[in-house]
């Protein structure tokens, strides 16, 4: 608790210093969309059911904030709707750019899953992360990496990290080709074997396309290492989305 305490406090403060240090600006922009299936770091978190997303952003100087709800399933008497809340900071070292924020994982009801025989409550599916990337542009490509870390990962998780690297290149006017290696580790074997999973490594490769300025199509494959552990949410998957922006 102390250190999301901190977590939360440091954040604040790097926001509102990244405003005062730039012309102060304040912008808003939105997001919906849809998509045949949500894929969050290489497993389902609606069964392989398709999603309705949407989500609202704010802007001030190097400070964002912003909060995001989508539809989940993660079986019977589990929450039906997420909604995550997060704000950091976004300065630029050199032709560095960094994205330094906290993320808070919400669920609409959030209820502990049903135990045979019954047990002991094995915790919430809600969680925070503290969130530390960097992207650098190399010609028309950019290379980034990206950090996560998790004080308490849902279901009695324990600390948890993930952390990947991430690449995209335009391979046409209104093409991009963009992927990701990753890899989710959980300290603890709480519930389920740790969290919402035991420790595993996900990729992912896609191509995306610009139909219109606010419009964005996406076809995406992903894969864990984990199928053994449920392929309905950690198998590969084939993913189409379509997300607009203003």
């Amino acid at each position: 608790m102390k250190f999301l305490k901190l977590a939360l406090v440091a954040a604040a403060a790097s926001v509102a210093m990244g405003g005062a240090a730039m012309a102060e600006e304040l912008k808003l922009s939105y997001n919906v969309g849809v998509a045949s299936d949500y894929i969050f770091r290489g497993t389902s978190q609606t069964l392989g059911d398709p999603q309705v997303f949407g989500g609202v952003d704010v802007t001030y100087g190097l400070g964002y904030a912003g909060v995001w709800a989508s539809n989940v399933d993660f079986g019977t008497n589990d929450p039906s709707t997420e909604i995550d809340v997060y704000a950091g900071v976004k300065p630029v070292i050199g032709d560095i750019n960094l994205d330094l924020g906290v993320i808070y994982y919400g669920y609409v009801d959030d209820k502990a899953p049903k135990t045979t025989p019954p047990v002991a409550s094995p915790g919430s599916f809600s969680y925070v992360e503290v969130k530390a990337a960097a992207s650098k542009a190399f010609g028309p490509a950019t290379l980034g990496a990206a950090l996560y870390y998790s004080p308490e990962f849902p279901l009695d998780g324990g600390e948890a990290l993930y952390y990947e690297l991430n690449g995209a290149v335009p391979i046409g006017e209104k093409l991009t080709l963009s992927g990701a290696v990753g890899r989710q580790t959980v300290d603890t074997p709480g519930y389920y074997g740790g969290g919402l999973g035991k420790s595993y490594n996900t990729f992912n490769v896609g191509v995306s396309a610009a139909v219109t300025d606010h419009l964005t199509a996406d076809l995406r494959y992903s894969d864990t290492s984990k199928h053994e552990y449920g392929n309905a949410v950690f198998g590969n998957a084939f993913t189409a989305s379509l997300k607009a922006a203003f």
